[in-house]
């Protein structure tokens, strides 16, 4: 889902080591406050089928464990406002094994080193490719603050639901 402008957001623990482990992401007793960021390289591809260099931030926020986002700088939209991607941290970590999603959102593999997200919205289409090694290193990163199976969903979705409704 395009949910928009993005919001700038500390890098708290990036722990990015950029040897394709996890690195260290510290204490994560406070694991609600934890957000972690990553710098992406994509390419967009054009119907014309050049590639473009995207510059992106891969982002995930342990509050909200379900979910990554994708932050897409101004200088890259259409309407020169930043763009942030949210979807499901499961759409990701399946879309790098075999093609996945629905609605807004696609994901597959392309070549064993590649993967390519797909954003539909009102305005159009868009495909990025990505290295599959920095998508799975991000999600290994995820997985340690909040590993799979552990998200607490009854929160989650008490969120989800104040972010649709408001406070009751």
């Amino acid at each position: 889902m395009n949910t928009g402008t993005g919001n700038s957001n500390s890098n708290a623990n990036s722990g990015d080591s950029g040897n394709g482990d996890i690195g260290d992401i510290g204490d994560i007793s406070g694991v609600g406050d934890i957000v972690l960021e990553q710098p992406a390289r994509g390419r967009l591809i054009t119907a014309d089928e050049r590639e473009l260099p995207v510059p992106a931030m891969l982002r995930y926020v342990a509050a909200d464990p379900l979910a990554v986002h994708l932050d897409f700088p101004a200088e890259v939209s259409l309407d020169r406002t930043s763009v942030t991607w949210t979807f499901g941290r499961a759409l990701l970590d399946d879309g790098l094994r075999s093609p996945s999603g629905g609605g807004d959102v696609h994901i597959w593999p392309c070549g064993e080193n590649r993967t390519v997200l797909e954003f539909h919205s009102p305005f159009g289409l868009a495909l990025l490719r990505f290295e599959t090694a920095a998508l799975r290193r991000f999600l290994l990163r995820t997985y340690a603050v909040v590993p799979e199976g552990q998200e607490d969903l009854d929160e989650a979705v008490d969120r989800g639901l104040t972010a649709l409704f408001g406070s009751v």
